[in-house]
């Protein structure tokens, strides 16, 4: 499998959709990569060369792109900090809340888990 910037990409998918396994990359900046690159988007990653996953790496560096750890870093530290000044999304990620606006009285069942039951205690008699 070759490995692009400490991640394994599948070999045996088209260069577009195999870039899409690095954190930070869809679609259409796969397919910039690869226009800027010069590749055939059509070629799997298996037949890359050494030299033309070099340029692919440096192009996502040259362009400033954030991708795996950094990207990762950058979004945990913004949560931290909305939570840190208290903001309304900051309360909502902090309380385990749908964040956009989402309603809650209904669904909302992956962010808040599962249901818990209250208010009804039965005697054994």
């Amino acid at each position: 499998m070759p490995r692009l910037l400490g991640v394994e990409i599948p070999h045996n998918k088209k260069i577009e959709y195999s870039l899409r396994y690095l954190y930070g990359i869809g679609l259409t900046r796969a397919q910039e990569i690869v226009k800027t690159v010069g590749i055939d988007p059509t070629r799997r990653a298996n037949e890359l060369s050494e030299e033309e996953l070099n340029k692919i790496a440096a192009v996502i560096t040259e362009r400033g792109l954030k991708v795996e750890g950094d990207l990762r870093r950058e979004i945990i530290a913004n949560i931290k900090r909305m939570q840190a000044i208290k903001c309304y999304r900051g309360l909502r990620h902090y309380r385990g809340l749908p964040v956009r606006g989402q309603r809650t009285r209904t669904n909302a069942r992956t962010r808040k888990g599962s249901r818990k039951t209250v208010g009804i205690v039965r005697s054994k008699a």
